[in-house]
């Protein structure tokens, strides 16, 4: 049987997508939205991967695996407007 796929977009390559897991990127976009915060000052990439290694399953996810699934979520999301970047140094991201 094969395995469910889903698009995703890069913010940083419009027009561009890729075709993943769909069950993998629907357990990591749910614990993304739920980790992230709202308001500023969001979470730096450094915060958002360890709060992901927590919030994910390591059966589902193992290994390094969590950081290439929270790239790519946190990547597709800000594309579709649900997650922002916001400025200065070091960067940070939140919800919309």
């Amino acid at each position: 049987m094969a395995r469910e796929m889903i698009v995703v977009e890069n913010v940083n390559h419009p027009g561009q997508v890729s075709r993943v897991d769909a069950r993998k990127y629907k357990l990591a976009r749910a614990a993304m939205l739920r980790v992230l915060p709202k308001r500023a000052p969001g979470m730096t990439q450094h915060e958002m991967m360890h709060a992901m290694r927590d919030a994910l399953s390591l059966e589902v996810f193992p290994g390094t695996t969590t950081t290439w699934w929270t790239k790519t979520v946190q990547l597709d999301l800000e594309a579709k407007g649900l997650v922002a970047r916001d400025p200065g140094k070091p960067l940070r991201w939140r919800r919309i």
